[in-house]
């Protein structure tokens, strides 16, 4: 596994997404998502030039941060419960896994300042993913509005595995209609510029269609 190696052949194909799509790299940040792997690997990608990193445990968010500490952003990307959070959420920058009010009360209670959240989306409506359904959104986000340590920095989706572009490319457009409607509204507590969603299987198109963040796991630190 050569991090240096899988982070320039992704940068290399952000320009590209990016000159398809008339967009900025500058527009793009790269998750490295270090769940499955070891402390080593995680090291190794930071050493390459990653700055932000994903985790979905606090056992394995503890052990990389005491390792790497502030050398990168983290950011936290599994399934988020309740009980979990006086644990993180000091600890992270950002949570890609708000998807109901209860824990969003939990965020707002524990948070010392206000917490960068990204609402999670279940934009294909599959039984197996976590998220709201898309015209629950913007209600559920309206609803926040007195959580004041709750900051809705983006949304946040896993799209259906597909070999179908055509239909990877519906949803992402989804997504980005979706953030677009709940930037409009301007709503204080809810700037929403961002949109984490493409990972290392369909990411190139997911920056086509308009995502901001990507959360790149397997093509950059390996299975």
């Amino acid at each position: 596994m050569d991090a240096a190696a899988n982070l320039r052949q992704i940068n290399a194909n952000i320009q590209q997404a990016c000159a398809n799509s008339n967009r900025s790299p500058n527009e793009i940040t790269i998750i490295g998502v270090t769940k499955y792997v070891t402390i080593e690997r995680a090291e190794e990608a930071v050493n390459a030039g990653v700055r932000h990193l994903g985790e979905n445990r606090l056992e394995g968010l503890r052990e990389k941060q005491t390792r790497l500490q502030d050398r990168a952003a983290w950011h936290f990307i599994g399934t988020l419960q309740s009980k979990k959070v006086k644990d993180v959420i000091t600890k992270v920058d950002a949570i890609h896994s708000l998807d109901r009010m209860s824990l969003a009360k939990e965020i707002n209670k524990r948070a010392e300042k206000p917490a960068d959240c990204f609402v999670q989306v279940n934009v294909g409506g599959e039984e197996t993913k976590h998220g709201l359904k898309p015209d629950e959104t913007l209600a559920f986000i309206k609803d926040l509005k007195n959580l004041e340590n709750v900051r809705i920095a983006g949304l946040m989706t896993m799209a259906p595995y597909t070999d179908d572009e055509q239909r990877l490319r519906r949803f992402f457009r989804e997504m980005v209609s979706l953030r677009d409607t709940v930037k409009a509204e301007q709503l204080p507590h809810a700037p929403c510029p961002y949109l984490s969603m493409g990972m290392s299987n369909d990411y190139q198109i997911a920056i086509e269609e308009g995502a901001t963040h990507i959360r790149i796991g397997s093509k950059l630190v390996g299975a």
